[in-house]
């Protein structure tokens, strides 16, 4: 059966981690799901791409190995992903991961990912294949702040979010003539049970993303744009993930390495801003358990929090 055809009824409850890029969800997630024998679904819109792995801060293969993985590496850089897509697949994972008795957790911090999965969706539109070749060159040709002004006349309520969903957001404002934010139906009730572990930091989290972003480069960064703008070509989806654009340009030698590295902590802090604002406005209060991962008690509150899950879904914990 694909994932497309799978019932709602028959799926899973969700548990899902999320918060902040930086935030420390991938470590509280890993050290649960190898308590409790979980498997993670992840819930990030850039780790899909196969190759683009430094940047994206994909789990190790020594944690893939210790605990199972879904949603990493699914999609060639070249190809275009969709909230909806992944929806159809993370249901298909979520039905795997308990079949093999690895209960699913869903870890990520893209919001529209995890709410396409908990709330129905509207048919997202069919755009016009050579009237959206016509028009990429344009919108790609804009920056940040100018997709960002673009979608605050044309889709208001998607204007916080990402370059890849702002550019998804204004053509299909201009080529289908619809709001895309009105498929999301986010005053709908959620189709199954979900609850919300969020983790942020707080004010520690600027200094977090800087030191991620220096470790990155640390751990090959800059060689992996090297090999990759190599292979894929420059107008691949992939490279729209938050910081390859600015550190290929360093590496093709228009900007130097330092101010790359200071542009991408900046452009890191400013997704990180929009993430949590998403988080604080479209997750259901009653559902969700904030936690600080620096916290004393924070395993105490994340092992407190799956176990409640798992008693309301049936599982074991």
């Amino acid at each position: 059966m694909s994932s497309s055809e799978l019932p709602a009824s028959s799926l899973p409850a969700v548990a899902c981690v999320v918060g902040p890029t930086a935030a420390g969800k991938s470590a509280l997630a890993l050290r649960l799901a190898e308590e409790r024998g979980l498997a993670i679904i992840s819930a990030d819109s850039r780790q899909v791409y196969t190759g683009f792995d430094v940047g994206t801060a994909k789990p190790t293969r020594d944690e893939r190995h210790r605990v199972p993985h879904f949603g990493i590496d699914v999609v060639p850089p070249t190809e275009r992903y969709s909230a909806h897509r992944w929806a159809l697949d993370a249901a298909s994972w979520c039905l795997e991961a308990a079949r093999a008795n690895t209960p699913p957790v869903i870890v990520g911090g893209t919001g529209l990912y995890v709410r396409a999965l908990v709330q129905p969706l509207d048919a997202v539109p069919m755009l016009d294949a050579e009237r959206r070749a016509a028009l990429e060159p344009v919108l790609g040709a804009f920056s940040l702040d100018e997709l960002e002004r673009w979608c605050a006349r044309l889709d208001p309520a998607r204007a916080h979010l990402g370059r890849t969903q702002l550019l998804r957001a204004v053509e299909t404002a201009l080529l289908a003539g619809v709001r895309l934010s009105d498929r999301f139906a986010p005053d709908r009730p959620p189709i199954r049970p979900v609850r919300y572990l969020v983790v942020d930091p707080g004010p520690t989290l600027a200094d977090r993303i800087a030191e991620r972003v220096r470790v990155m480069i640390a751990n090959g960064f800059v060689e992996e744009i090297e090999r990759l703008r190599l292979e894929i070509p420059p107008d691949a989806p992939a490279w729209n993930a938050s910081g390859y654009g600015v550190m290929r340009a360093a590496v093709e030698g228009t900007i130097s390495l330092a101010a790359a590295t200071e542009r991408v902590i900046i452009e890191t802090r400013q997704y990180a801003k929009r993430q949590r604002t998403w988080f604080r406005h479209q997750l259901p209060e009653a559902h969700v358990t904030r936690v600080d991962p620096l916290a004393a008690d924070v395993a105490d509150t994340v092992r407190a929090w799956w176990d409640a899950v798992a008693q309301t879904s049936g599982v074991h914990a």
